[in-house]
């Protein structure tokens, strides 16, 4: 830790440090938040950008805890038997749905595809 003690000495330096450390953590953290919606680990660069944000500041420390306690209490909550029962039936119904639409607009429309169908008034 003596590199860090020595920028901690110059100021200019110190705050340099900290920008530097801000626009990385802050970067990570926003990808993260992007790959919540998009495929990728989300909570990993999450947590991930909250710990390059807390080597340097109190407040992404108490952040970083907090997203922990959060992701144990989740880790915890899937883990329950009746919750995973649950999200497997869930999910099989969702998928059984989705396959009666699909069987249904095939009874429909064949196997033209939606911007191909030229008879519309089904949909009005």
């Amino acid at each position: 830790m003596r590199f860090r003690e020595t920028i901690r000495r110059n100021a200019l330096l110190n705050t340099t440090w900290r920008i530097g450390v801000f626009t990385v953590g802050v970067t990570v953290l926003a990808g993260g938040l992007v790959m919540m919606v998009a495929p990728g680990p989300g909570i990993l660069g999450i947590l991930v950008g909250l710990a390059i944000l807390a080597t340097e500041f109190a407040w992404a420390q108490r952040a970083l805890h907090h997203a922990k306690a959060a992701a144990e209490r989740a880790k915890e909550k899937a883990l329950d038997p009746r919750t995973k029962r649950r999200n497997t039936i869930v999910a099989v119904l969702g998928g059984l749905l989705a396959g009666a639409v699909v069987i249904a607009y095939l009874v429909v429309y064949g196997f033209n595809l939606p911007w191909n169908v030229e008879d519309l008034t089904f949909w009005s």
